[in-house]
């Protein structure tokens, strides 16, 4: 059975969407101020990232898409897509939609790369957890994500996805995990909110 070793216990970690609000200079501030996962097209703002995230509706879309022009990419790779190991990617289990999964060999899905990702950085040790470009909402120019929007043109539905998010707080709370969103501009209120020099001061 594929696990994640916990090879980043007691450091922050950065979830790095790919938010409207997202900017270049947002995820250079990240650097070597914490441990990166990016989620999916996040990447490209960080292919310094020291791991890559990407699973969500589009499936195998965004991997046969994107996964050619990673070749570069030097950081972990993880999925729950089982083809997604053509481009190296650790495949996880999804074992539910809600919650957080505690054994390192699955992930709670959230229906959605974001929340996957935090229950990845659980995994991987975090001690403290920052989310950024996590909008969660629609930019007022009409933009789902910074880079505008997927090639295959569906809208993601964030009303849908936002409500999954609560069901992390009692779970990290527990572990003694604190989570902030550090997200320019953000419709997700179940965590605090902290300005990106504050969150990794």
């Amino acid at each position: 059975m594929v696990t994640v070793a916990r090879s980043w216990a007691g450091q922050t970690v950065v979830c790095l969407g790919s938010g409207p609000s997202l900017t270049a200079d947002d995820a250079a501030y990240c650097r070597g101020r914490a441990k990166v996962i990016a989620v999916k097209d996040a990447v490209r703002l960080a292919p310094f990232a020291d791991a890559l995230y990407a699973c969500g509706a589009d499936y195998s879309e965004w991997w046969t898409r994107v996964g050619p022009t990673l070749a570069d990419f030097a950081g972990l790779r993880y999925t729950l897509d089982p083809l997604a190991s053509a481009w190296g990617a650790t495949v996880l289990e999804a074992t539910g939609v809600e919650g957080l999964e505690l054994q390192p060999s699955g992930l709670r899905t959230g229906r959605n790369s974001g929340y996957q990702a935090i229950n990845l950085a659980v995994h991987l040790g975090a001690s403290r957890i920052v989310l950024l470009g996590y909008d969660l909402q629609r930019a007022s120019d009409g933009t789902d994500h910074y880079f505008g929007d997927h090639p295959h043109g569906r809208k993601p539905p964030f009303e849908e996805f936002r409500p999954w998010y609560a069901t992390l707080v009692a779970p990290l709370a527990a572990l003694g995990i604190p989570i902030v969103n550090a997200s320019r501009r953000t419709a997700l209120d179940c965590f605090p909110c902290q300005p990106l020099g504050e969150a990794l001061a």
